[in-house]
């Protein structure tokens, strides 16, 4: 079964500019493997889309597969976001932090 591409990824394989390297060449969108450092280990993701000159093959990879990216591999992917934080109740403006009423 064929998968569906979603309809602003084809609008995107359509569309086209000026390299700014050469200013010659035109940016295509394609799929490479992206290749980074992370510590010691080296991360490999294919089928990475990116921008590439059709003449002195430029590569640009595109923004926001890019910071999906580095959400997926930060080190606190999976962890709660609200570690460490308390919940403190908002007071009633007869209450003070004690519990106790103001006097009148």
């Amino acid at each position: 079964m064929k998968e569906k591409v979603p309809k602003l990824d084809t609008e995107l394989d359509n569309q086209t500019y000026i390299c700014r390297e050469c200013q010659s060449g035109k940016m295509v969108r394609r799929f490479v493997t992206y290749l980074t450092w992370i510590g010691d280990e080296l991360i490999t993701v294919p089928d990475f889309p990116a921008w590439v000159c059709d003449v002195c093959g430029r590569c640009e990879y595109d923004g926001k597969a890019l910071n999906r990216l580095s959400l997926l591999l930060s080190p606190n992917a999976g962890r709660p976001t609200n570690e460490g934080r308390t919940f403190r109740p908002k007071l009633r403006p007869s209450e003070t932090r004690t519990g106790r009423s103001k006097s009148k």
